[in-house]
């Protein structure tokens, strides 16, 4: 997080974001969502290999990543960024609940998991605040109280 990125009751938000996903709708409309709330999506990508490159270049404070990355694994790409991007905090996402991917989520070194109809950029830097820098901890944020009218593909 930038200084001053959360402040108070989290009224302001002013984190730097790429987001990663196999679905091109879900990442115009979470970019557009998410910018409205104040982060900065700095890039999206739904290319893995790009994802690395562009947290290596553009050290965001966040990376959104989706569990099922197409032909890709969301997981191991989460766990590639955060061993080659040390200054990115990473959460999966996904159009599923952590109930259904279990160990997937459980088992990785993310700071925490956002199902997709939860995301939102209070939800976001609640997981940051509660995860010191450079430690993981797992929090997932399950309820789906917040409802995106939005593309939600996986």
């Amino acid at each position: 997080m930038r200084p001053a990125a959360v402040s108070g009751r989290l009224t302001r938000v002013a984190l730097r974001c790429l987001i990663v996903d196999d679905s091109e709708v879900f990442l115009v409309s979470a970019s557009r969502r998410l910018c409205a709330q104040g982060l900065d999506v700095v890039a999206r990508t739904s290319s893995g290999a790009e994802a690395l490159q562009l947290a290596r270049q553009l050290q965001p404070d966040v990376a959104l990543v989706d569990v099922r990355l197409g032909s890709e694994n969301g997981v191991e790409l989460a766990q590639r960024l955060v061993a080659t991007a040390q200054t990115t905090q990473v959460i999966l996402v996904s159009s599923h609940s952590k109930d259904e991917l279990g160990e997937l989520v459980a088992d990785s070194p993310t700071v925490g998991f956002l199902p997709k109809p939860a995301l939102c950029a209070e939800a976001i830097a609640e997981l940051l605040v509660t995860a010191p820098r450079g430690t993981p901890r797992r929090r997932a944020r399950d309820d789906g109280r917040r409802q995106s009218s939005e593309g939600e593909a996986s």
